[in-house]
């Protein structure tokens, strides 16, 4: 998973991280929100969902707390992160912001 995932985040286009877990009631939530926010930003964003339970490694290295945490990444590069749940117009103007 990690060369593959430095290789996702290292990107022009911004690419949202979103670290969850199947047992996260917030995640749950989110989940249908940055459906519409994908649908909203087309390809000015790459929505990605990292499993913290079974990318372990991946979560301890970008030091994921607690769930849902998202990380925007531009050119492999962190410039946003943020945890708990946004609304969809949050996520898309942080999105806009780093494009």
């Amino acid at each position: 998973m990690k060369s593959s995932f430095s290789e996702i985040i290292n990107s022009e286009t911004p690419v949202l991280v979103d670290f969850h877990a199947d047992w996260c009631g917030p995640c749950k939530m989110l989940a249908p929100i940055l459906k519409e926010a994908k649908a909203s930003l087309g390809d000015q964003v790459k929505i990605v969902k990292i499993d913290v339970d079974r990318n372990q490694e991946l979560a301890g290295k970008y030091q994921v707390r607690g769930v849902p945490t998202m990380i925007l990444f531009k050119n492999g590069q962190q410039v946003w992160r943020q945890s708990g749940v946004l609304q969809k117009d949050d996520i898309i103007n942080v999105v806009k912001s780093h494009s």
